[in-house]
Formats: structure tokens, sequence, C-alpha cells
């Protein structure tokens, strides 16, 4: 019978993808090249494949058994052993900490993440969601862009040529604030009263501000609740607002009242009896919450923010302060005079 002496080929490779994997081995790697139709073993460094397929006479496909540093994969025919191509073991990342740990539910703020054999990291999720953006600046350090959530704990993932990483519970979304009030809702352009705002989500408050101005201090009662001292301010409105790691809440309104003015006092005297009224004038007068005859309330009727009829008290008879007091602060004093009865 005939037989036929042929020279098989030298099997050639060209590329390697993936080019690097884990440790641990498992990583199915494609091999391309010439002369692969008859190969009986592929290498990675002196150690066989796990398995390998082949696909075509360019085209291998082998599972990477486990190593160390970086070897030369090559393929074995009838004809020869192929070049070498160069395959790294990557160590797996691991992650140790993010900072900060917490933000918006709608994301976009960037958090740092270590750790170490972060180099050539492809992914970075937040819980199943990926990082809206990455950036490996060494090794052992990150930046990711977060990307939105919903309120709660989520593991921080991040997967590199040598396997995944997870971080479990270890960023935080957090809601962001709601205001729903501030009392009293005025107050004096001197500020250093206190208010309390209402709403929710303010249990991490990091900041309370009126207009532009921080407030000279601020205490969180509750999730719900937080009472600030006023900031010196401009006469009008200001918009309250509060920080939290969630984000700036929607504004509740203050209003800053300049201190009343009482220019007149008509009739300046009266009995000793009372029984009479009488009528102040001035500015900022319409938020009058008390007149004081001689150091007692008085009862009063608001008539515009320039005009109050006030009933005059009985007393003895002589020269008592009246002054006006509104959330903007106190008059000055005004002087009315009780005169007794003429005698015979």
């Amino acid at each position: 019978q005939p037989f036929t002496y042929t020279t098989a080929p030298v099997p050639a490779l060209t590329s390697l993808t993936p080019t690097s994997g884990p440790t641990t081995g498992g990583t199915t790697v494609t091999l391309t090249g010439t002369g692969l139709a008859t190969v009986g073993a592929v290498r990675f460094g002196a150690t066989p494949a796990a398995s390998f397929t082949v696909v075509s006479d360019t085209h291998i496909t082998a599972v990477a058994p486990a190593g160390t540093g970086t070897v030369q994969v090559t393929v074995t025919t009838p004809g020869g052993t192929s070049n070498g191509i160069s395959y790294t073991y990557s160590a797996a990342p691991t992650l140790s900490g993010v900072t900060p740990n917490q933000g918006p539910t709608s994301g976009g703020n960037t958090v740092t993440l270590t750790g170490t054999n972060l180099t050539g990291t492809t992914a970075v999720t937040f819980g199943a969601t990926p990082a809206t953006s990455f950036t490996v600046l060494s090794p052992t350090q990150i930046t990711a862009v977060v990307p939105a959530g919903s309120a709660g704990p989520v593991t921080i993932t991040v997967t590199a040529p040598g396997g995944t990483s997870a971080l479990p519970s270890a960023y935080f979304y957090v809601s962001p604030p709601v205001l729903t009030g501030v009392a009293p809702p005025s107050g004096p352009l001197s500020g250093g009263n206190t208010v309390t705002l209402t709403g929710v989500h303010l249990i991490e408050a990091t900041a309370v501000r009126f207009g532009t101005t921080a407030a000279s201090g601020f205490t969180v009662v509750s999730d719900t609740q937080i009472t600030a001292v006023v900031p010196v301010g401009a006469a009008g409105l200001a918009d309250v607002t509060v920080n939290t790691a969630g984000g700036t809440s929607n504004p509740v309104s203050y209003t800053y009242l300049p201190a009343p003015v009482v220019t007149t006092l008509i009739p300046s005297q009266g009995p000793v009896s009372g029984g009479i009224t009488f009528t102040l004038t001035g500015t900022n007068l319409a938020q009058t919450t008390t007149v004081l005859v001689g150091g007692t309330p008085a009862g009063f009727t608001v008539v515009s923010d320039s005009h109050i009829v006030v009933d005059a008290l009985p007393g003895a008879p002589g020269t008592v302060n009246v002054t006006v007091t509104t959330p903007g602060g106190t008059s000055a004093p005004k002087t009315y005079t009780r005169v007794g009865s003429p005698g015979i």
C-alpha cells in the first residue's frame, strides 16, 4: 500500500485574548495564528491548559490553568511547537474602603475607592448598577462617579483581570431632605433668635442656611426637626435650606423684620382710671405682638403698618413707658402720663 510523507507546518501564534486573568485560572482565552488545526497541546508556561478546543486552523479557545506571574502560551502540533505569547496572572483585587461612604439618591457625586491590585479594573458597580464612570489612579486607588440609586446601603464591586472583589453594604444612598415649615417665620435683622425647622430626612444635616448665610448654629433634634439660630440678615424674605449627604432641601421662607419705631403717642396723657384709648404712629408696626404700658400688656388694635390703637390702663398718677414689640424687636419707649382727678 502506498505511504506518503508530508511536511507538517510549524504552528505560529499571532495574538492572545485576553492577555491576563486570575491566579486561580479558569479564564477562557482565544488563540489566533496559523497551522493550528492539528494542535495536540496548549501550555501556559509548563502547565497544560485546563482544556482547549480547536475551532479552525487559525483559531483555538483554551481555559487557563492556575498560575502566577507572566508565562508564555504555546501550542504543539506534529509540526512542532509554536512561538510563545505572554499571558499574565493577576492577583485578585481587594477593596478596603470608600470615601465618602454616602451620597444622594440622584448620584453624580465622586467617591474614592481604596484597595489592592486595582490596575486594569474593567468595571465598578454600586449594587447592580455600573458606575457612571471611573478612573484607575494607581494599583490601590480608583475614583468613581456614583450612579443614581434607591435609598439604603449597596455593595460596591470592582472587576479586574485578577477577578472580582466586593465591599458589602459599603455605600449608603441618602434621600434628599425636605422642609415643610419654619417657626416662627420671622425675626429681627440682628438675628440671634432660635427657629424650629420641620420636615423629613433631616437627621444627617450638615448645614442650615438663611439665603447664602450659614445659621449661627443648629441642633438636629430628630429626623423631622432641627432648631437653628438665625444669623444677621437684610430686611425681607430669605430662603432657608438644609444640606445633608442626600443633597439640598427645598427652600422655606423666613422674613427678616426691621425693629418697630414709634414716633408719636396721641393723646400723651389720660385719667388714672384708664378707660380711654391712645394712638401710636410709626413704622414697622404691622406685626405687633405686644404693647406694654408701664410694663403691663395692654389691649391693642393694629390698624396699619404705621398705626396702632391702644387701650390705656388704669394706674397711679405719673409717667409710664409705652413700648411696642414685633418679631423684629422692641421699639424705643414713648411716655404716657396718668393724671389724677382734680380736687376741690
